[in-house]
């Protein structure tokens, strides 16, 4: 990071960024008083930087292991890692998936609400948290109805939680705390929606395995092929060829999974496949938005090559959405 005297006048540091809300400064705004905890400061585990000044990476780094910026190695070990507790869970004991989600987003509401206060955005972690808990025991016991009367309950809380806070910042603090519960408890709900039948490990694994090839299709590709960025003002790693190459193996898996696992016709897999390659896509854009408005590269560093936890649920979270949807009508239980 360059020092104050070399950066460019013009450009602007990441906390002056971060403080800009709604198109002005927000720094010399005293906070209310509250809760302990309610000033905003940066937080260990989210790495700042600023976007327009990202010095080149020396040779000899370790972590410049790949052309889109990945420690491969560390990155490929975490993935099968993960994998492995996955499938474990499901083919043990098909419930223990519900509660590897449950502590992976509930940490992950941690990670976004701590980024989030770079902004001066206090989140309502207690009742997203607890709220985000039941939600997921309201979608296992209670299937969509509970799911959604459980979110609605939590909302709620959110709005009296905050109240003792004071009126100022308000309703920017119920929006991030809303924020956070949507992006993460609920849809995270529609994974436990799709493990709950009984050929529910069958459709993790067609959602989890379709949402990975998405990923390393894309990544393949555009380290080997990628000449023209897909949507270069959120993401330079990220181009076309890349994003060809993650249709291709999306629908491949998608027509295997729908044909030989759900036993139906290929164009639904096809589909299926087609329908989580847009909205990963759009997943991994729209966190991308979210951290360089805040200023940071990752919202934490949990995972070695990946970043945090919600570096690796942001194309999982919108995708179990859909392949819920798509699964209960090509192949309902």
């Amino acid at each position: 990071m360059p020092s104050d005297e070399e950066r460019d006048p013009a450009a602007p540091s990441p906390l002056s960024r971060a403080r800009r809300i709604g198109g002005r400064s927000r720094g010399s705004e005293p906070r209310p008083e509250g809760r302990p905890g309610s000033r905003a400061r940066p937080q260990p585990g989210v790495t700042f930087h600023d976007p327009a000044h990202v010095p080149p990476a020396a040779p000899s780094d370790p972590e410049r292991a790949s052309r889109a910026g990945r420690n491969l190695p560390a990155a490929i070990g975490v993935g099968v890692g993960l994998g492995a507790v996955i499938v474990a869970s499901l083919f043990v004991y098909r419930p223990s998936f519900a509660f590897i989600v449950g502590a992976a987003v509930l940490y992950g509401c941690y990670e976004m609400s701590q980024g989030l206060r770079a902004a001066q955005l206090q989140v309502a972690l207690v009742p997203v948290v607890v709220g985000g808990a039941a939600i997921l025991v309201a979608a296992w016991e209670r299937g969509p109805s509970g799911l959604v009367l459980a979110a609605l309950v939590t909302l709620v809380g959110v709005l009296v939680w905050r109240i003792p806070d004071g009126a100022q910042g308000y309703a920017r603090d119920v929006s991030a705390s809303a924020l956070v519960l949507l992006y993460l408890p609920t849809l995270a709900a529609c994974a436990v929606l799709l493990v709950h039948p009984s050929d529910g490990a069958g459709r993790i694994l067609a959602f989890i395995a379709t949402v990975v090839c998405s990923d390393t299709g894309g990544y393949a590709t555009g380290v080997l092929f990628g000449r023209h960025p897909l949507a270069p003002i959120v993401s330079k790693a990220k181009t076309w060829e890349g994003f060809a190459g993650s249709v291709i193996w999306c629908s491949v898996a998608g027509v295997l999974f729908m044909t030989l696992v759900f036993h139906h016709a290929w164009w639904k897999g096809w589909i299926f496949g087609l329908a989580i390659v847009v909205t990963a896509t759009l997943g991994d854009l729209g966190e991308s938005m979210i951290k360089r408005d805040l200023g940071i590269k990752d919202f934490g560093s949990l995972l070695p090559g990946h970043g945090g936890i919600m570096d690796r649920l942001d194309s999982l979270l919108p995708c179990a959405a859909v392949a819920y949807l798509l699964l209960s009508y090509f192949a309902p239980v």
